[in-house]
């Protein structure tokens, strides 16, 4: 028997090509482990407003439906009501809260090939979801200035970001996804 080959240390990284630990670095073919730019993220945040907005929609013209055939009056609901604003909010915050802690993607994310992890390119988890949640209003509230980092920053982490201790990566890439289709049959071509 031979003995095994000793394993040396690693090739060192140039620094301008260093990812957080559990990241992948950026080639030309993958985006896996990159962290995303603000227009991915502003897409992806656009999907998610319409698919929670029509959810809770929905939600609300089922509750007036349900309203109406027990009391036998028509129900509307307007922004007035006070309860309906607290309710939007309070089911803003249960959509994000949820997609961020379960997972690190919403619904327009996982579209997008988008996801939250910790700062380190670990998993968001309870903690850094829920804190994330709760400072996202604060980059809106700020005129909006809460996003302008994603565009300067190297990282690209907006205020609520860097205050819960996150970074939203690109969790797929393009090649890897055709490559799989390719597999499954789905060339597009068969036409």
């Amino acid at each position: 028997m031979t003995a095994p080959a000793e394993i040396g240390p690693p090739e060192p990284v140039p620094h301008d090509r260093r990812a957080a630990p559990g990241a992948l670095l950026m080639t030309e073919q993958h985006l896996r482990g990159h962290h995303a730019g603000f227009a991915s993220r502003f897409f992806a945040f656009l999907i998610d407003c319409v698919i929670s907005i029509a959810v809770f929609e929905l939600a609300l013209g089922a509750a007036g439906f349900a309203a109406s055939v027990l009391t036998g009056q028509s129900i509307h609901w307007s922004r007035a009501n006070l309860w309906v604003v607290v309710a939007f909010f309070a089911w803003e915050f249960l959509y994000y809260a949820y997609c961020w802690t379960a997972s690190g993607k919403t619904p327009g994310m996982v579209l997008l090939g988008l996801q939250v992890v910790g700062q380190d390119g670990s998993r968001a988890g309870t903690r850094r979801g829920l804190v994330r949640t709760l400072a996202f209003p604060l980059s809106f509230i700020l005129l909006g200035l809460g996003f302008v980092s994603i565009l300067f920053e190297h990282d690209r982490r907006a205020l609520h970001d860097l205050i819960a201790g996150t970074a939203v990566i690109y969790s797929w890439d393009a090649r890897d996804a055709r490559l799989r289709s390719l597999a499954r049959g789905g060339s597009g071509h068969s036409r």
